[in-house]
């Protein structure tokens, strides 16, 4: 089997060291390459035709977002982000994924003697770009609800028809995007999103959603109710469950373990929300390496929830979807074009979820 072809793009000699040196600890990956700025690596990328090129954003001349608009346009190879772990960082590494990269690894604060830690996380991703099926960045449509200029505040004695847990990983900040655009204001469900995104990009992320959407979404708090119209999104080195109290449901952060590899983790959430809320959860694996969410879409379709998966034709990595529809627990599977809809018709109707649990306290007197 031939090697990955890795062409490394970075301004700074060390970092064209030092990654050469983590990835090529793995002998299936083969750097052919270095180049300082991006007008170099453009031609660097014409001369050595590498499968996956690896890119620093913050560069002189011809920045990395820059060089990642002509690799798009013009040479359409899979782009692997290698982001300063920062509010400027994530901001740019944000808008490079929704240029079309595929994906990006955050360079630790101390790279000379820490670079090492990210070895896995990079060499797992190089290898998912490569084996890739191409899926460039979904357009939006035009969005069927128009943003309001001020979202109004959220009604905090409304009661959501339903709880939706999505677990999502490569190739979700476009596809929630997508998602969540197409979701009215008045959506009638309450939606909680396990994004695997490090610690100080997920802040960024649901900013960035929020102006983007008509519902409200917002980097989760312990505490934060679940409510009709609101999505919550789990920090990054986090994990994020569910809890019904006397007051209303709320979002809770644990620093537990890391499960699966992975703090956040979508098992941790899918797992709770089959606990605490049973039939009235609908439970979304979407694109993403790997397999966390898979065995938590299992205990959601147990408890009698609804258990959707992405299907394969509209992901970017077709891994956790792919796990959870083997093992049998996606009792549906439909394309990200449609997924909005999905929700809105499995969140309306004439549900009642007051009478069934997941109201305030009127419905849980007594139950807890």
């Amino acid at each position: 089997m031939k090697p990955v072809r890795v062409l490394v793009v970075d301004d700074s000699a060390l970092m064209r060291k030092l990654i050469p040196q983590i990835i090529e600890s793995d002998d299936s990956i083969q750097v052919v390459g270095t180049a300082m700025d991006g007008n170099f690596g453009l031609r660097k990328l014409e001369e050595l035709n590498p499968d996956v090129v690896t890119l620093d954003l913050e560069m002189p001349g011809m920045s990395g977002i820059d060089m990642l608009k002509a690799i798009m346009r013009h040479h359409p190879v899979p782009v692997i982000v290698v982001s300063s772990h920062s509010t400027d960082g994530a901001s740019v590494t944000l808008k490079a994924l929704g240029l079309g990269a595929f994906d990006f690894v955050a360079k630790p604060n101390d790279v000379s003697t820490r670079m090492s830690e990210i070895a896995q996380e990079l060499i797992a991703k190089i290898k998912a770009a490569a084996q890739g099926k191409g899926i460039s960045v979904t357009p939006l449509p035009p969005a069927l609800y128009k943003r309001q200029a001020s979202k109004a505040n959220p009604d905090l004695a409304a009661v959501p028809t339903r709880v939706v847990v999505i677990g999502v990983s490569t190739g979700g900040p476009n596809a929630l995007q997508y998602v969540l655009s197409q979701l009215p204001g008045d959506f009638p469900g309450t939606i909680l999103v396990v994004q695997h995104m490090p610690d100080g990009f997920t802040d960024m992320f649901a900013r960035r959603l929020n102006e983007t959407c008509a519902i409200q979404v917002k980097e989760a708090q312990s505490g934060d109710l679940l409510l009709p119209g609101r999505v919550l999104i789990c920090p990054g080195n986090r994990h994020m469950k569910v809890k019904k109290l006397p007051l209303g449901s709320v979002a809770i952060l644990t620093d537990d373990s890391r499960v699966n590899g992975h703090r956040p983790s979508v098992d941790v959430l899918f797992r709770s929300a089959a606990d605490e809320f049973g039939s009235l959860t609908i439970a979304v694996i979407m694109t993403g390496m790997g397999d966390d969410g898979a065995e938590g879409l299992g205990a959601v379709k147990a408890a009698g929830g609804m258990t959707i998966a992405q299907n394969e034709e509209s992901c970017v990595v077709y891994g956790m979807p792919k796990a959870a529809v083997e093992r049998g627990y996606a009792l549906r599977v439909v394309a990200l074009e449609v997924l909005a809809s999905t929700l809105q018709a499995q969140c309306s109707g004439d549900n009642s979820s007051r009478d069934r649990g997941l109201g305030g306290r009127s419905a849980r007197a007594g139950q807890n």
